[in-house]
């Protein structure tokens, strides 16, 4: 069923664990983490990022339709909306959540706009987060890994001019892969679950480590984004498998099958199986 972003984080705070958030970009990652989250009974986010699906609003209406027959609740999010006409594109298409990232402007033209689509996605229902600070690139990550760092009176602040539903917030990860090892900051982390009364996001889940994760999940962080690991373990089981002769038929239902058992691996980690 498709539910709001705000009704699954509710629930993971307060009972303490996380949800995967899955990027997807075709139909067949889509049904791939449909059915992992049906088989572990649990709850699910779905993430487009609209410059990876130009056609934003018939691919959105593909996966709420698809979100909407599933037995579990599915929340289906708009990731990095990064203008005003993508975010509202979402909307339209019928996303139950809008990520408006203005991550990259001063803070009051942040707050600004965040505060502007919250205003407009919450008289119609729709979730929104935000991020403050900022979640930069893993092959820059000798400079984006200790800069643009989330500060708990900044956070505490943006959230009260903002009332937005989710915050993600920068400890120490980064987007892609990372050059060097992750260092994620579990005191900010403690300290920012600590102050703030709205569920965390984990922007660039993939490479930081099972470990990194497990922790995050069970220590204040609500929702983790998780893409290239996802695609890197669709390819790695087609690759691992003979093709030879009409076995190519297969390479669609082995491409889905290893992200389905990525995203099964993630819902266990993160203690949202059953839930």
């Amino acid at each position: 069923m498709l539910v709001t972003l705000h009704e699954l984080l509710a629930k993971a705070k307060k009972e303490s664990y996380a949800i995967p958030a899955t990027n997807v970009d075709n139909e067949h990652n889509v049904r791939a983490a449909i059915a992992a989250a049906e088989e572990m009974n649990s709850p699910l986010i779905l993430n487009v990022i609209p410059n990876a699906n130009p056609d934003i609003e018939f691919f959105g209406r593909i996966i709420c339709d698809l979100a909407r027959r599933s037995t579990q609740k599915i929340a289906v999010n708009l990731d990095h909306g990064k203008t005003f006409e993508e975010c509202m594109k979402g909307i339209r298409a019928g996303f139950t959540s809008i990520m408006i990232d203005r991550s990259l402007c001063q803070f009051d033209e942040n707050v600004e706009e965040v505060k502007e689509m919250v205003k407009i996605a919450h008289s119609l229902g729709v979730s929104v987060e935000a991020e403050l600070g900022h979640v930069g690139s893993g092959d820059n990550y000798g400079v984006d890994g200790s800069t643009g760092i989330t500060q708990v009176e900044e956070a505490k602040r943006f959230v009260e001019l903002t009332n937005v539903d989710a915050l993600a917030v920068a400890v120490g990860t980064a987007h892609g892969v990372y050059t060097g090892e992750p260092n994620i900051r579990f005191e900010l982390l403690h300290e920012l679950r600590d102050a703030l009364p709205i569920p965390l996001v984990l922007h660039g889940g993939s490479g930081t480590g099972d470990e990194n994760l497990k922790r995050c999940a069970h220590e204040g962080i609500n929702k983790i984004n998780l893409s290239n690991d996802l695609k890197r373990a669709a390819i790695e089981n087609l690759t691992k498998e003979d093709l030879s002769g009409n076995a190519v038929y297969q390479l669609y239902p082995l491409l889905a099958q290893g992200f389905k058992n990525k995203v099964i691996h993630y819902i266990k980690l993160f203690g949202c199986a059953g839930k």
